[in-house]
Formats: C-alpha cells, structure tokens, sequence
C-alpha cells in the first residue's frame, strides 16, 4: 500500500528524521494562514503517484495570495487519473545538496537493500539505467539489520564533511523500514540546507507498506484513495499506466496479450486491470467505475474469457453501469453463457466483437477518433 507524502512524513517525524514545517489542506482558502505563518512556502499535490512536478502538481509560492492561487490550481488537477484532493504545503528550504536515498527489497538477493547517489532530486531509475556507476548499493542482512560499519561507509561515500547526520538518517530511514513492514522506503532528494536554516532535511518522502502486514499497521488505516487500493479491496489488480485506453480484463496472461495487441495498433494502454478468474457482477460494476474514473481514458476494452467467470454475469455488470461511462465501449466474451452475455450488450448498442484482436483494433480506432 502506498502512503501519501504527508502520511510518511509524519511517520519519518516520530523517528526524528527531519522534515520540513508544513500543514496539510484541502480547501484553498487555507493556504493563506499556512503561507503568512511559514513564508515562502511550497504547495504540493497529495497523490499517490509519481509524476507530480512534471504534471504542474508541485509549485511554489511566495506569500498568501500566492500560495491560495497555487492551492486553487492544484486542487483542481487530475494526476494520473487521480483527482487532487489535498495538498501539503511546506515552509520551502533551499538545498545547497540533494542526495538519493532508498530502502527496497532485492528479491534476487532475498534480502532488503540501500540504494543512494549523491545526485537526489532527479528520476533515479534514470540514472540507474544511464549511469549506473553513480548508485550506491549496500545489502542489510535481514536478522541483524544495518550494522554500523555499514551506515558509517555509506555517509561517508555520500558526503564526507556531513557524514554524521547523513548516517543518523540511514539508520533512523532503516528503522522505519523495518517496523513497518515496507517494500520501499525512500528519501529523494535528502538535502542539506543552510545550518542556519535546518542542516539536513527530507524534502520529500515515500513509503510502501507490504499488503500482507496491512492488519498490523496503523499508518494504513486512512484510506488512500488510489484506484489501486479501491481495486484491491474488491479482490482485483489495477496498475496505472500513462495511456489512454482502459482495460478490463480476467487473468494476468490475458491481460498482457490484451495490452500487447493494443500496442501492436498503435495504442496505448491507461491501466493494467485484472478482475482474476470468477470475476462476479459487483466485481465487474467495480472494475468499469474504477476505469473510468481515469480522465485520461478515452475508450474501455473489456476482453473476458468465460471458464469460471460468466459471461452473462460479466454483461449483467456492464449493463448496469453502462449509463455512467462517458466513453466508447468495445467488449469481447468467449466462453460460459457467451451468447446469453451478448445478446443482454446488443440491446444498448455495445460494440461487441468475437477476438482481442479485432477488440484491439476497434478500441484503438475508438480512442484515436476522441483525441
């Protein structure tokens, strides 16, 4: 599960990682009292993608009226399909130094795994594929945990002169990556300021908590709000991709011919959607709304293969929300009550085909007539 920044932010504080002063709003308005009282200020958009500064979700303001039309601008955005609900906005320090760092598992190595480069503040799995002699990698073993002599090594390769709150921060980083069961704990950029400012801080933070210690993690109880976690609570797999055309589909092999064919017409896929074998009506009522709430989808393919899921239940889903999805519409459904489904979709004048390919091609010529 992905926390928002604020979420980790606020974790980060109670193992006293610095972070920057700030207060979390959802009304416009609010961000004039924040402003006067921090200054300079930096508004940035509360979702749990990446992207956010390229897509305009991250400004920064100088004084009240500023910061109420930065936060007005925002709050009214669409970021990866993620409307922006709330923002944070934070008192702004200026980095004299931006450093990466990361705590992940490395499944091939069983084992979690540092990672940081002391050029922070940029796409990191960039660098790691252009130059990647510049990643520091240093593997933890998972019983013992960082050892000293590690954290001592790596802040000192990171920056010599100011080795001693880097390393307070990788061992206290560590920390928190191990009590809350995170796949992913990150820092980018960790600067250094000014002293007279703040010295070290984290300017922005990241944390992804494993799904199966979700029932022991406080920090997981406020919702996200992620079309992933709206689509995991109904027993199904959505991943975000940057296209424009949404797909349904049952089974994770299917799914990838399906969004395959699509890039073979010149398509190109907004998400990965799995509602997995047996897939119910609820489920599939579910799976369109979560699609199409995506601002970026211009036309849905829903590709389904009946064994265990029911092709008529599947068009039973459809129909009943059919009134709410304001784009085009291509479905194919091969297997059990195949005929009963379709002939339920012909009556609300459905674009039906028989193969993912022709659903492809008909899908992709749909989307590209919207743009």
């Amino acid at each position: 599960m992905k926390l928002y920044e604020h979420q980790a932010k606020e974790i980060f504080s109670k193992y006293h990682i610095p972070v920057p002063e700030g207060s979390l709003i959802t009304k416009a308005g609010d961000a004039m009292g924040v402003a006067e009282r921090l200054g300079d200020v930096v508004i940035k958009a509360q979702v749990t993608v990446g992207g956010r500064g390229k897509a305009g979700g991250i400004a920064a303001a100088s004084g009240p009226q500023d910061a109420k039309k930065a936060a007005e601008r925002i709050l009214g955005m669409s970021i990866k399909g993620l409307p922006v609900k709330k923002v944070l906005i934070e008192q702004y320090r200026k980095p004299q130094k931006e450093i990466y760092l990361g705590i992940t598992i490395d499944r091939k190595a069983r084992r979690p795994i540092i990672m940081a480069s002391m050029e922070g503040g940029v796409d990191i799995e960039e660098i790691a594929r252009s130059s990647p002699e510049k990643i520091i990698r240093m593997h933890i073993h998972p019983l013992t945990g960082i050892h000293d002599y590690q954290a001592r090594a790596l802040a000192s390769l990171l920056d010599r002169d100011n080795s001693v709150p880097i390393l307070d921060v990788i061992k206290k980083l560590y920390r928190v990556f191990n009590d809350y069961d995170c796949v992913l704990a990150e820092i980018n950029p960790l600067a250094l300021t000014a002293q007279e400012e703040q010295g070290i801080v984290a300017l922005d933070a990241k944390m992804v908590i494993d799904d199966n210690a979700l029932f022991r993690q406080e920090a997981a109880e406020e919702e996200s709000g992620s079309l992933e976690d709206m689509a995991k609570k109904s027993g199904m797999s959505y991943v975000g991709l940057d296209g424009d055309i949404g797909c349904i589909v049952n089974g994770a092999g299917l799914a990838m011919a399906t969004l395959d064919m699509i890039k073979e017409y010149g398509g190109e896929p907004a998400d990965f959607m799995d509602v997995r074998a047996g897939a119910n009506e609820e489920q599939i009522r579910t799976a369109l709304r979560i699609v199409s709430s995506n601002m970026n989808v211009k036309s849905i393919i829903v590709n389904i293969f009946g064994g265990l899921t029911k092709c008529d239940e599947v068009a039973r889903g459809i129909v009943d929300v059919i009134s709410e999805i304001r784009v085009p519409l291509v479905v194919r459904l091969a297997g059990t009550n195949e005929q009963e489904g379709r002939k339920m979709l012909e009556k609300y004048g459905t674009t039906i085909v028989s193969s993912t390919e022709e659903a492809a091609m008909e899908v992709v010529k749909f989307g590209d007539s919207h743009r």
